[in-house]
């Protein structure tokens, strides 16, 4: 029997995570790339270009996925050079999809 206030299996795994992306990330197909590897595990959220040269990401959906994009941001894109992944957890946002923000 379920509580109109519980919440499902589903919304305990669910997650969101931001990530800041340190090193050679930008102008290297970092945010395309990363758009392709969520949209491949059923992710949502966002991922942009920062002024200070960083790239960060808000990435929500089943926590074993969102794990797995946490662990490739560590590499990324074949012509990247990551040298920091800061990641951070965050309250559910409830994105509809994944999308390359413009700064």
């Amino acid at each position: 029997m379920a509580f109109p206030n519980s919440s499902t299996s589903s919304e305990i795994s669910r997650i969101c995570q931001q990530a800041l992306i340190t090193g050679r990330v930008q102008g290297v197909g970092y945010r395309f790339t990363t758009q392709e590897q969520a949209l491949t595990l059923g992710l949502v959220g966002w991922v942009r270009n920062r002024p200070d040269g960083r790239v960060e990401a808000m990435v929500e959906g089943d926590r074993a996925q969102v794990e797995r994009l946490m662990q490739w941001f560590h590499n990324g894109p074949v012509t990247a050079k990551v040298e920091a992944v800061v990641i951070e957890e965050q309250p559910l946002q409830y994105f509809k999809q994944f999308e390359i923000r413009r700064s």
